[in-house]
């Protein structure tokens, strides 16, 4: 005689209600925090690895959480991919932005441009710069030395107050912000955060899996 039964385990019921928001908000926060802070942390000479490895980590997180622990894969994916983004675009954007608003403003001179195409393609840049109280920089793409500038032009540099950041290169000298870069890191912003925050709160355990399951295609049945 056949008999109905369920099979698999269960699991523990998902949190409900305010539980779930502050849970899912809290997930929010530090996988698209992380993306941030990790990009930023990038922009310090001596702290790329450590930057691209809180990247990673927040990505990889918040991936595992969404898609292993809550069950929604696409909203893994999107996390995941997102996150990464986020980390190089909020790297560059909150560079500028901190330097424009915070850096001491000093006129400099180009000394020596050179662009150098590498085997794969890939254009590197440098400047070599020397400001008015005669202190020299070697300055790279993250500094935003690229084909704007030429040996021997005058130009303008940020010089973090702290020292801890590189001078950052500037033609004109203008403190205005890259509308573009934020708005692009602002978008990846929410969409990682507003897609941890849904997932969480439209979470599946494995025993809502069952009961979907259930629901579909009626209960199991083995003879």
């Amino acid at each position: 005689m056949d008999t109905a039964r369920t099979t698999g385990p269960l699991g523990k019921a998902s949190p409900s209600g305010f539980r779930r928001t502050r849970n899912s908000l809290f997930w929010a926060v530090l996988v698209a925090g992380g993306g941030t802070l990790g990009g930023f942390v990038s922009q310090f000479p001596w702290m790329l690895y450590v930057g691209v490895l809180v990247v990673l980590a927040a990505a990889g997180l918040g991936a595992a959480v969404a898609g292993s622990n809550w069950n929604r894969a696409g909203a893994a994916a999107i996390v995941g991919f997102g996150t990464m983004a986020l980390g190089v675009f909020a790297g560059s954007n909150l560079n500028e932005a901190y330097m424009k608003l915070f850096g001491e403003r000093v006129s400099a001179v180009v000394l020596e441009f050179d662009e150098r195409t590498n085997v794969k393609g890939d254009v590197r840049y440098s400047c070599r710069v020397v400001d008015t109280a005669g202190e020299r920089h070697d300055l790279g793409a993250v500094q935003n030395c690229r084909g704007q500038v030429a040996s021997g032009e005058q130009v303008v540099m940020f010089k973090d107050r702290i020292g801890a950041l590189d001078p950052w290169l500037e033609k004109t000298g203008s403190r205005a912000l890259d509308p573009l870069g934020l708005g692009i890191t602002g978008a990846l912003l929410l969409l990682v955060g507003g897609t941890m925050f849904t997932a969480g709160r439209h979470r599946r355990s494995d025993r809502d899996l069952h009961a979907e399951y259930v629901r579909r295609h009626g209960p199991p049945w083995r003879s």
